[in-house]
């Protein structure tokens, strides 16, 4: 797995490298290149490399963002799986592999056609523009706009089932109304988390497009409120997954860890401090703040339901379990689910804490 991130590093490598190599025909390209990627208008005092200058960029991190959106939900799958401790890691290698190309690949081709920079940066569908203005708006740019349309309604259903995953795993756990995690009585599927997830999205998506339509908002800028908003809880998810990986890696160091992180703390580290670097930047951009706005109302609403209601109904999920058990328990393919209470936790460390008394000599 680490042989094949560092070969589609070089493959990325080559692929900017070969912007660089010498001659008459590459320096053509090379000049035509800059003319459409640094078509940007510059702000006063700024250049055409950064036309908004540093501050230009953290209203960009989120859609940066974007390209690897939700590849950290793919463990959602391990309980599918048929040997989770070697394909989730192998499948996350994989997934990351192809978004570090094909995104790299993206942003440095799309720009470079049609308009430019500047007209692919205000399009609602960049990709689909981008095809248009090499192939001519035809059956060509049609059919591989239907290619990508493909791929887009796949990770639709790839959210869809995260999102079901996720509300029916913490409704069980006690920190979602128990409603939500109510399974269908003949597929056993979590019908009632998928279809409440489902409606808060479409209310949101109806919100915002009336919304921005009533505030004079073009078609992309209503897609990137949409988008704001989304990146605005992930962030959010990676900077405390991180603190977790550090935590465990200092508090747990020996437990059985099935693959380990190419970089470690330090790499779970910058990770955080680039997520929470992100964050900030969500409120940077004044255009999308209200939705970002909106979003962190849903999270106050969310702690204020855990703090009165859902923290006297918590039920150890397997995760928790093992954290507090110090891995001794908290591993549902061999022992089930709910196995090890709060309770049981405090009388193990009770009985750890107690020390048998010396028996006095002579």
């Amino acid at each position: 797995m680490r042989s094949r991130l560092i070969v589609s590093s070089i493959l990325v490598l080559a692929a900017v490298s070969a912007f660089a190599v010498e001659g008459p025909a590459n320096r053509n390209f090379e000049a035509t290149y800059i003319a459409t990627v640094a078509n940007i208008p510059p702000d006063a005092g700024q250049t055409s490399f950064l036309p908004h200058g540093i501050a230009g960029i953290f209203p960009a991190i989120p859609f940066a963002i974007w390209f690897y959106l939700a590849i950290e939900e793919l463990p959602l799958a391990a309980e599918e799986s048929h040997d989770p401790k070697r394909d989730i890691p192998r499948a996350t290698i994989w997934g990351l592999t192809t978004l570090i190309f094909t995104g790299a690949l993206i942003f440095l081709l799309n720009p470079a056609v049609g308009g430019g920079a500047k007209t692919i940066g205000v399009s609602a569908t960049p990709l689909f523009d981008g095809f248009k203005a090499v192939f001519g708006d035809n059956t060509a740019a049609a059919v591989l706009a239907l290619i990508g349309l493909v791929g887009l309604i796949a990770s639709f259903f790839t959210i869809i089932y995260a999102y079901g995953r996720n509300t029916y795993a913490l409704s069980r756990a006690g920190y979602f109304p128990k409603w939500l995690s109510v399974t269908h009585p003949r597929l056993k599927t979590p019908h009632i988390a998928l279809i409440a997830g489902g409606l808060v999205g479409l209310a949101l998506a109806i919100g915002m497009y009336y919304l921005g339509l009533a505030g004079g908002l073009l078609a992309g800028q209503i897609v990137g409120a949409l988008l704001y908003m989304a990146v605005f809880g992930a962030v959010i998810s990676y900077a405390m997954q991180c603190l977790s990986f550090i935590m465990l890696r200092r508090r747990l160091p020996n437990i059985e860890r099935p693959y380990r992180s190419l970089v470690g703390v330090w790499g779970a580290g910058i990770a955080g401090v680039i997520a929470l670097v992100a964050l900030v930047s969500l409120y940077s951009n004044e255009t999308y703040r209200p939705g970002v706005y909106g979003t962190l109302l849903y999270f106050v609403l969310g702690l204020l339901y855990f703090a009165f209601i859902g923290r006297h109904r918590l039920v150890l999920t397997p995760e928790e379990e093992f954290a507090l058990t110090q891995g001794k328990h908290g591993h549902p393919e061999s022992e089930g689910y709910g196995t090890t209470h709060v309770d049981d936790i405090g009388a193990e460390q009770k009985q750890v804490d107690v020390r048998p008394e010396k028996t006095p000599v002579g």
